[in-house]
């Protein structure tokens, strides 16, 4: 285990913000991680997994772990479904596209997603009408403090959309080292019918589509909506999509009535942040080297040498421009740090 002073982070987060650590380190095994965190438990932590969900605003005056530990297994299987556990330092897409080949089925929706299996759980990632805790059966985590491993169920990882135990009550407290999820081998439940994928699959010519074509589909549509991070940088969705209380939809929509809503609850509905950024007049507006993607108006990107300052005060101005014209407050998904 090498720790290298001043380490520069800019291939380390998909927005490629130029900024360094204090102190990095890499670790590939929960060996390493448990001796790296024993031997510097009096320096501040910053825990960094595929780097896909934050926006660096300033240089990390932390000791940077970086968990990349590998490895896929299946840890139990009967006829209909198969355990397979992720260590965390797996690329989530490589592992998605490892159990496709394999035909198990549950995530095939989820497909090229940016991130590492480590991250999932704590962001309750999702997209195409599929969550993480669809098929979230347990994860394993490092205690930062102690070094013990404990074994978290679904109910004890308090998922809510885009949100988890880890984000909440437990924040800085664990390293997540794997996951197990449960999927299907055969009777796939197949999840077509959320945003392009039923059109995507008809243009293909595809009526009954497997695991494989649905991911296919997603990966089409992801690819002609959201840049490749290696191209141009970005962190995909930066917003959440806002849930808010039926009143408050109702009074926006006076004004806006082709504004779209999906029911939450009897008392909530969800509106796509997309519309609202775009129906601002953001898409595809750039303000220096910081922009909104001309394709999606969800996605902040780096067109080359922005600092992260100069795309959160891009964020601000949307936030602030939403609530102004709509009285929606939208919030970021990815961490500002």
């Amino acid at each position: 285990m090498n720790i290298v002073q001043q380490q520069s982070l800019k291939k380390y987060n998909t927005f490629g913000i130029e900024a360094f650590a204090t102190e990095f380190c890499e670790v590939n095994s929960i060996t390493d991680l448990a001796i790296v965190l024993k031997e510097n438990q009096e320096k501040k932590l910053f825990i960094l997994g595929g780097g896909s969900n934050m926006l660096l605003t300033q240089n990390v005056d932390a000791f940077v772990l970086h968990i990349n530990n590998k490895g896929i297994e299946v840890v139990e299987e009967n006829d209909e479904f198969v355990w397979v556990k992720g260590n965390a330092g797996e690329v989530w897409h490589e592992f998605v596209q490892y159990c496709i080949q394999k035909n198990y089925g549950g995530i095939e929706n989820l497909s090229l997603i940016p991130g590492n299996v480590g991250a999932t759980p704590i962001q309750n990632i999702g997209a195409y009408g599929v969550e993480i805790k669809d098929t979230f059966v347990s994860c394993e985590a490092m205690k930062i403090d102690t070094q013990e491993i404990t074994t978290f169920d679904k109910v004890a990882c308090k998922f809510g959309y885009r949100e988890s135990v880890f984000k909440g009550d437990l924040k800085n407290q664990y390293v997540i080292v794997s996951v197990v999820f449960k999927l299907t081998k055969k009777n796939h439940k197949l999840n077509t019918s959320y945003g392009a994928i039923d059109v995507e699959l008809e243009n293909r010519g595809i009526k009954n589509p497997t695991i494989q074509d649905v991911s296919k589909a997603v990966i089409a549509i992801r690819e002609s909506k959201l840049p490749n991070p290696k191209e141009l940088g970005n962190s995909g969705s930066f917003f959440k999509n806002p849930i808010v209380p039926i009143e408050v939809y109702e009074k926006a929509k006076a004004n806006y009535p082709d504004m779209p809503h999906y029911p939450v609850s009897e008392t909530q509905v969800k509106v796509p942040a997309g519309w609202l950024i775009e129906q601002a007049g953001f898409k595809g507006k750039r303000f220096g080297d910081a922009g909104i993607h001309t394709k999606q108006a969800l996605v902040l990107v780096n067109y080359g040498n922005a600092t992260g300052n100069e795309i959160w005060n891009v964020a601000q101005n949307i936030q602030k421009t939403i609530l102004e014209k709509y009285g929606i407050s939208i919030e970021a998904e990815v961490n500002v740090i």
